[in-house]
This record gives structure tokens, C-alpha cells and sequence, in this order.
């Protein structure tokens, strides 16, 4: 039996140390304030990182009826943003090693493709979760039954502790996508992209969140995510085979359907609900943004970011189109070529740089399939 050869582990406290070992290091700074509700001491102050702060209980003349607890938002939001931001890296840490990884060693894929199955692995998990997530809430607050749910009774400062907690959660986990761009080593080119995604979800998301349309928010949000799962799921099953594609077709349509509900909720809700409320004015202690300046900034915001993603889509759309269709030219004009043994499909089965030919040369069409194919992968969101 053969010795064990010993890695040689970094240093304390050096860029690698704390890209191995970020998990731990978190959880430590996690259980501090864990710790802290223990003492009294220290308990008023760890309340404030660990629960949802801001409850407001109003009594119910019924003596059998229970007392109704809801929640506004406030500066202290901050600290349990931030609390919940170390959980979501811990969790995103977990499932990286105990079900990504074991998956990763298994189908034994390439860089390129390494990456975005963990990226789609990691975002497929989390759009599910707050996909079923907001579904429930929804279901149970009601505010999806009629449109006019999603401005009636505005400014909807007041919210239930499951619509403050889910907005505290998502928050929380696109701000964690920051720190993870160092932990998981991101590629240089694929940070710009990474980077505009999460800003644009920590943008919306708030603002609903301050501008008092969490009902509205939530509504789009669930469509969104919905979407945005099909998507990352099409993706993995195309890693694991590349022959099923048929999710990808069903993601487009829906795509293009989702964007145009949310253009259209939108229009509705702040060009006709909200214009026509009787609470028109700016009041920030009632926490009412109901103005003119306010309705057109929100509205044009969200039109920019649906044409954006429509111009990605279309433009993705398009690539992917012509590359498929350059890619079977090639592939026929290989298949009669003679004296060639290189074709496409030897070069996706064994990932070699050029395929020779029987007389020792290197084929012109198997090294441009691979350009294209290269290509194709690198053009996967």
C-alpha cells in the first residue's frame, strides 16, 4: 500500500486559504451572532442581524381570533440582509460540494462547460426554491386573484411576515453573488456579465421593496423566476446530453410570453391603477412614492430591462440559428469528403484540436466545426 502524497496546504490567511476555506470562515462569523442571543448582553444586538425586525401586532376584537402580526421595512433591514447574506454563501457552499461537485467528477466535463453547469446549477436550485416560494405566498395572500390586488390600498406599507422575509431572502442572496465572484474564481470575461445580472436583481428587487410595491414586485418576480428555471434546467440536460434541446424551445416561447406580461402588468399598474388612486402625493413618513416622477421613472426602468433582455434573447436566438446551420454544412461536406476521418462528431467524442486525414494531414472541416462549436458553448447564457 502506497504512502499518501501530502498536499501542501496554503497560507493562513493568503488568497487561496480563503477561497478553500470561505464556507468555515463564514459559518464562524454566522455562529458569533447565533452566540449572541444567549446573552443578554449581546441579545438586543443580535436580534437585529437574526430576525425580522419591524412587527406591528394590531388587536382583534374576536377573543378566539388570533392577533394579526404584519411588518414594515427600516433602516435595521440592513443588518438582516445582511446576516442572511452569510447564510446564503454557507448554503451555496453546500450544495457546490455535497451535489455539484459529486456530479461535476462523474460527467467529467470541460472548463467551459464546468462552469456553467455550476452557475446553472446553483441559480436552477435557487429559482425553484423561490419560484414555489412566492407561488405559496401568493396563493395564500390572495394577490394574484385580480389585477387590482397589486395597487388597491397602496402604499402596501404594511406586509405579512412571509412577503417581508421573502424579500429579505432574495436580497440577501443576489448581494452574496458579489463575494462569490471571488470565492468561485469567475473567469475575467464572465464577470462583467455576472456582475450586470446581479446589480440589475439587487435594483429591482429593492426598489420594490422601498418604493412599497411589494405586491407588484412579487407578482413579476414569480413569472421571472419561473422562466429563468426552465432555462437553467434546458441547460443541464443539454450538458448531460446534447441531443435535448427541446427545453430550449419551450423556455423561448415562454420567454417572450413572460416578457410581455410583465410589460403588461406594468402599464397597467402604474399607468392606470396608480395614476387613477385617490392618495396621489409624495408623503415619505406614510410611505407614499405616488407621483407622476416616481410612476414614470419605475415604469421606464422596467421597459429598458425587458427590451435589454429581449435584445439578448433575439441576439442569442440568432447565433445559435446560424451556427447550426454552418455547423451541418460542415458536417455534410465532411461526411463527403474522402479520405477524411475527422468530422464533427469525432471532435465532439474526443475534444482533439484538428482530425487527420489518411494521409497524415490535418482536416480543414473538423478544425473549423470545432471553432464553431467552440463558439456555440461559449454563447450559452
Amino acid at each position: 500500500m502506497g504512502l499518501r502524497k501530502k498536499t501542501k496546504s496554503p497560507p493562513v490567511l493568503s488568497h487561496e486559504f480563503v477561497i478553500q476555506n470561505h464556507a468555515d470562515i463564514v459559518s464562524c462569523f454566522a455562529m458569533v451572532f447565533l452566540l449572541g442571543l444567549m446573552f443578554e448582553v449581546t441579545a438586543k444586538i443580535a436580534v437585529s442581524f437574526v430576525t425580522v425586525q419591524y412587527n406591528i401586532t394590531f388587536p382583534t376584537t374576536d377573543e378566539k381570533a388570533e392577533q394579526a402580526t404584519l411588518y414594515h421595512y427600516g433602516f435595521k433591514d440592513v443588518a438582516t440582509v445582511f446576516f442572511y447574506t452569510l447564510i446564503a454563501i454557507i448554503l451555496h457552499a453546500i450544495l457546490q460540494e455535497y451535489v455539484l461537485d459529486k456530479i461535476n467528477r462523474r460527467m467529467h466535463f470541460s472548463k467551459t462547460k464546468h462552469s456553467k453547469f455550476n452557475e446553472s446549477g446553483q441559480l436552477g436550485t435557487f429559482y425553484l426554491v423561490s419560484f414555489i416560494w412566492g407561488t405559496c405566498i401568493l396563493a395564500s395572500e390572495k394577490y394574484a386573484t385580480y389585477p387590482t390586488n397589486l395597487w388597491e390600498s397602496y402604499p402596501h406599507t404594511q406586509m405579512p411576515f412571509q412577503v417581508k422575509f421573502f424579500y429579505i431572502a432574495q436580497l440577501a442572496y443576489w448581494l452574496h453573488g458579489l463575494p462569490e465572484l471571488y470565492f468561485q474564481k469567475t473567469r475575467k470575461e464572465d464577470i462583467p456579465r455576472q456582475l450586470l445580472y446581479t446589480a440589475l436583481y439587487i435594483f429591482h428587487i429593492a426598489g420594490a421593496y422601498i418604493l412599497n410595491l411589494n405586491r407588484f414586485g412579487l407578482v413579476l418576480l414569480v413569472l421571472h423566476y419561473f422562466v429563468e428555471f426552465l432555462f437553467h434546467i434546458s441547460r443541464l440536460f443539454y450538458f448531460s446530453d446534447e441531443k435535448k434541446e427541446k427545453g430550449f424551445t419551450v423556455w423561448a416561447l415562454l420567454f417572450v410570453v413572460t416578457r410581455l406580461l410583465t410589460l403588461s402588468l406594468s402599464v397597467l399598474t402604474f399607468g392606470f391603477g396608480l395614476a387613477g388612486a385617490e392618495n396621489q402625493g409624495l408623503d415619505l413618513a406614510a410611505g407614499n412614492f405616488n407621483i407622476l416622477a416616481v410612476r414614470i421613472s419605475a415604469l421606464t426602468c422596467i421597459c429598458l430591462t425587458q427590451a435589454y433582455m429581449m435584445w439578448k434573447f433575439v441576439n442569442f436566438q440568432l447565433k445559435r440559428w446560424k451556427d447550426h446551420a454552418q455547423l451541418n454544412s460542415l458536417k455534410k461536406k465532411a461526411g463527403n469528403t474522402k479520405n477524411t476521418v475527422f468530422t464533427y462528431w469525432q471532435f465532439h467524442n474526443n475534444g482533439s484540436l484538428g482530425g487527420k486525414s489518411s494521409d497524415g494531414g490535418y482536416c480543414e472541416y473538423g478544425t473549423h466545426c470545432q471553432k464553431l462549436y467552440l463558439k456555440q458553448e461559449a454563447s450559452m447564457h
